[in-house]
């Protein structure tokens, strides 16, 4: 299976996006690096510089269609410019339309918040966005990973890079079902 992993040009928390990444990888699937602009893009170790990373296909030029799912990494600012860009929010929008998995970690949701695809869902996130998940009529759960099928694709989403192991192990599978 194709998975496109969504990101800015910079704010991506690494470990969230190469942990799943490798998992993806050492499952037989083939990761995708999907951006907003060609080049690389620049990781985080939460506030600090850490590697970059060279961009595959670019938001626009590419559809949910080439892809048999999504990965949303967190990092604080990487969702934010995320969500400031409206072919990337078409971009994951599309995911749902079609009917296809997606998996969010951390901070992500906010992107999906602003694609308007939580409402009825029940998720998880980094404790701070409780408030704009419910707000956007999501149910918000503390729990490690959570699997939503309330809709026409599969949500499977995490807290925070604690969480990992169980986010990559629960997209992979629940990916899997769906077609992978």
């Amino acid at each position: 299976m194709r998975i496109a992993f969504l990101t800015a040009p910079e704010g991506v928390e690494q470990v969230e996006l190469t942990e799943p990444w490798q998992a993806a990888k050492d499952a037989g699937h083939e990761p995708v690096l999907v951006s907003t602009q060609s080049g690389e893009i620049q990781a985080f170790d939460h506030l600090d510089k850490a590697d970059t990373f060279p961009v595959d296909e670019v938001v626009g030029e590419t559809s949910a269609d080439s892809f048999g799912g999504l990965v949303l990494p967190g990092g604080v600012a990487n969702p934010d410019f995320l969500r400031m860009d409206g072919k990337a929010v078409a971009f994951v929008k599309d995911f749902f339309a079609q009917g296809r998995p997606v998996a969010a970690i951390c901070h992500a949701p906010w992107t999906l918040v602003e694609a308007d695809v939580v409402r009825g869902r029940v998720l998880t996130s980094w404790p701070s966005l409780r408030t704009d998940l419910e707000n956007a009529g999501a149910t918000w759960v503390d729990e490690q990973v959570k699997v939503c099928g309330h809709g026409d694709n599969t949500l499977v989403t995490s807290r925070k890079p604690d969480d990992l192991e169980a986010f990559c192990e629960t997209f992979l599978a629940e990916f899997a079902k769906a077609g992978g």
